[in-house]
């Protein structure tokens, strides 16, 4: 019987794509929160329209890196 083998290569490509959502996980509500407690600031909605973007970029890279070790672990179909 034939196990399946962990793809290593897709694993550190899963593990990046983490790491980058976990940069934007920090950064957006960074972004987001300056933006919010300045309003009377030119910048505010731009700051506020870059944050929602930023959280956006991360929820995606999440699921997409969740998506990638899973392929890794346990192969396409």
């Amino acid at each position: 019987m034939d196990t399946p083998k962990t793809n290593k290569d897709l694993l550190v490509d899963g593990l990046k794509t983490m790491g980058i959502t976990l940069f934007l996980a920090f950064l957006g509500p960074f972004i987001l929160h300056a933006g919010l407690t300045n309003p009377d600031k030119p910048l505010y909605i731009p700051l506020v329209i870059v944050g929602i973007l930023i959280c956006g970029a991360a929820i995606f890279f999440g699921f997409k890196g969740i998506r990638t070790i899973m392929d890794s672990l346990f192969g396409r179909k």
